[in-house]
């Protein structure tokens, strides 16, 4: 295998590597792209007392510290403030934020194990809470407890002791148990069980059967819109954005299944004048056993590419379930 060839085949974990580092995939890709950049150029200097892989980790590892010292940290609608109860009283997109944004499975694709593996530590609920540690904190604990380093590893990429990595670590970890759910509470159901969840999830919307849906999510389940930052909380406030903002009737919405951060999502397409269907959100879901326990809709087409879809469709395409219009 040519050095090239190496390169591409640790693409995917890196760009997941640095999306955890800054919950945001257009932040990952370039950064991996500046870790190329420097690999190529040190390649002579590169004295093979590690793996190219660990190689690569450090080098992505030390461009995200970099570049996190002149950025501010990812949120979430529900980190800004409390729930909203009116929904027709919805905040203006705040374009000034810097928003989370959800990180398509396609990317980890090529190696089936690699997304078993990297599941639960790309969850939005797990970056999310990632993003409030300071950088340094958050390298160590993804080096330490995701990628399974040695202390004395991580202590000599951050130029600093075991001892204090240990201690970071510590630190992290707690304040992780405080902001992240257990692990328990985001176990999906059985596989048929899924599987029936989300085929009535899409049927429900493309029909605008809101007591359908009501039998769906989780009495606690809750409905966050970014960039919008006004969300929802509790089944009878997010039943009522519903109420206001799905018009009803069949055709006017496509909800395309896709995967985001280890968790099943819909792109939403919502039928515009012209009688094409045009990219509105991606929409990822939060599945327990009592049903739909959250909803991020991430209101942004440009996502769309990343997810490998267009941004309009002419037509319903085959195998695509009808969904909800979501608030404007």
């Amino acid at each position: 295998m040519n050095l090239e060839d190496e390169f591409a085949r640790y693409r995917g974990e890196l760009v997941a590597h640095c999306y955890r580092m800054f919950g945001s995939l257009h932040d990952a890709e370039d950064a991996v792209q500046e870790t190329y950049l420097r690999a190529w150029r040190g390649f002579a200097e590169f004295e093979q007392r590690s793996s190219v892989r660990t190689w690569l980790y450090r080098i992505a590892t030390r461009v995200c510290l970099n570049a996190l010292q002149h950025s501010s940290r990812r949120m979430v609608p529900s980190a800004l403030g409390a729930p909203g109860v009116d929904p027709d009283d919805l905040e203006e997109r705040a374009l000034e934020t810097s928003w989370l944004e959800p990180f398509p499975d396609l990317m980890l694709s090529a190696d089936p194990a690699l997304v078993v593996g990297t599941r639960q530590s790309l969850r939005l609920a797990m970056v999310a809470a990632l993003q409030h540690l300071p950088p340094r904190q958050r390298a160590v604990l993804i080096l330490r407890d995701v990628l399974a380093w040695q202390a004395s590893e991580v202590a000599g990429l951050l130029d600093t002791t075991t001892a204090a990595v240990n201690s970071s670590l510590q630190r992290a970890r707690a304040e992780l148990a405080k902001l992240a759910p257990a692990e328990d509470q985001f176990s999906e159901p059985d596989e048929p069980v899924r599987r029936a969840l989300l085929d009535q999830y899409a049927k429900a919307f493309e029909k605008a059967d809101l007591a359908a849906l009501e039998g769906l999510l989780t009495q606690d389940t809750r409905w966050e819109m970014p960039p919008i930052p006004t969300w929802f909380d509790g089944r009878d406030d997010v039943l009522r954005l519903l109420r206001a903002k799905v018009t009803p009737g069949e055709g006017l919405r496509i909800l395309v299944e896709t995967s985001a951060n280890g968790q099943p999502a819909f792109a939403k397409y919502v039928r515009g004048r012209d009688g094409a269907f045009h990219a509105h959100s991606i929409e990822v879901l939060t599945l327990t056993g009592a049903g739909v326990s959250s909803v991020l809709a991430f209101h942004r087409a440009d996502l769309f590419g990343s997810f490998g879809l267009p941004i309009d469709r002419l037509h319903r395409d085959e195998g695509a379930s009808g969904t909800d219009d979501p608030p404007n």
